[in-house]
This record gives C-alpha cells, structure tokens and sequence, in this order.
C-alpha cells in the first residue's frame, strides 16, 4: 500500500536514529493492520521517517525518540527471546538513492503486506515496511527501509522474530523492555 503523507518530513539522518524494544505505540501517521496466516495480528506504523511494528508482545521502534541518545546498532541477536535484527546504512553514488527509491515504491506499491509512506517535496523521501509473507516455519519476519534524500542515506532493517506457542495458541517471546546496544 503506498501512502502519501500529510506531514512534512523530518530533517534528520541514519545517525539520529535508535532502535527500542518495548515501549508505548507511539503517535502514527499511518498505521496498517495485518492478520497473518498463523493467526498473528501484526501493525506496520509509520511514525514519520520513522517506524514502529507491533507484533504480540513485541513492540519494535526504529526512530529518533526524544531523551534517547541516538544508536542504530549493525545487529542485535536475543538469542533467548528469538529476536534477530539488523541495519545497514547505504550511501549511493550519483543516482543511486533516486534509482533504489524508485525501485523500492515499484516494487511495494501493490503488495498486500507492505505500506510505503512518500512525504511531501521529495519523492525520495521515503518509510516503507514490508512483512515477509513466507519466512521460514516458526518465524515471523518484516524489513523496513528509510530514505534520507538530504544526506543521501538509505536505512535498510531486517527483523526476524521466532513464534512460541502458549496453549496452542501462537504467539511470540518478546525481548525486554530496552534501548538496545550493539552486540
């Protein structure tokens, strides 16, 4: 689902951003509501250049959080909570943004299990979520992409969650409440 935003985008960068788990939803300007096939309701939330899935008891915030010293750490592993995720900050060369960007929204405009926000003056400005519809049997799995056309940086995020079952009922471990560091 692409979205054109009302809000105006945020001037910030890669490096102001944090990744918390846990955690209040956040005000959103978008909020996308999935029920998945193994009875998982998951919300992709945009927040501005900024995201926010919420899957169970999971809370997951990538955005630059008033009182949180910025830290995007490369990967974070909670081995014991089944929480995998990782970050890559690209710099293309010449067009190289405006190309992915482009593809990107290509790409993701028809998908069921997508939602892309485009903010107004800059077609490169850009959040997208995505949740893999087939991520390997027990695991839940979303990645996200957030464009920065002023400082030519594209945020790249992969998170894979593996699914416990309480009572037959699915559900997820939920990593403690934290800003999270580098591991």
């Amino acid at each position: 689902m692409l979205v054109t935003l009302d809000a105006p985008y945020v001037d910030t960068s890669a490096a102001d951003l944090s990744l918390t788990l846990g955690g209040p939803e956040r005000p959103a300007l978008h909020v996308r509501e999935l029920s998945l096939p193994d009875g998982l309701t998951l919300r992709l939330r945009l927040l501005g250049a900024s995201h926010q899935v919420v899957c169970g008891q999971l809370t997951e915030t990538v955005a630059c959080l008033p009182g949180r010293p910025p830290h995007l750490p490369g990967a974070l592993h909670d081995d014991a909570a089944g929480y995998r995720f990782t970050a890559t900050v690209l710099r293309p060369d010449g067009d190289g943004l405006r190309t992915r960007v482009a593809a990107l929204r290509a790409e993701l405009a028809g998908d069921p299990y997508a939602l892309v926000g485009v903010f107004p003056g800059d077609v490169d400005a850009v959040t997208a979520l995505s949740v893999r519809p087939d991520p390997p049997d027990g695991t839940v799995a979303w990645r996200t992409w957030h464009a920065y056309p002023q400082t030519n940086e594209l945020v790249l995020t992969e998170t894979v969650v593996i699914l416990v079952s309480a009572r037959s009922e699915p559900g997820l471990r939920a990593p403690q409440s934290r800003t999270a560091v580098a591991l």
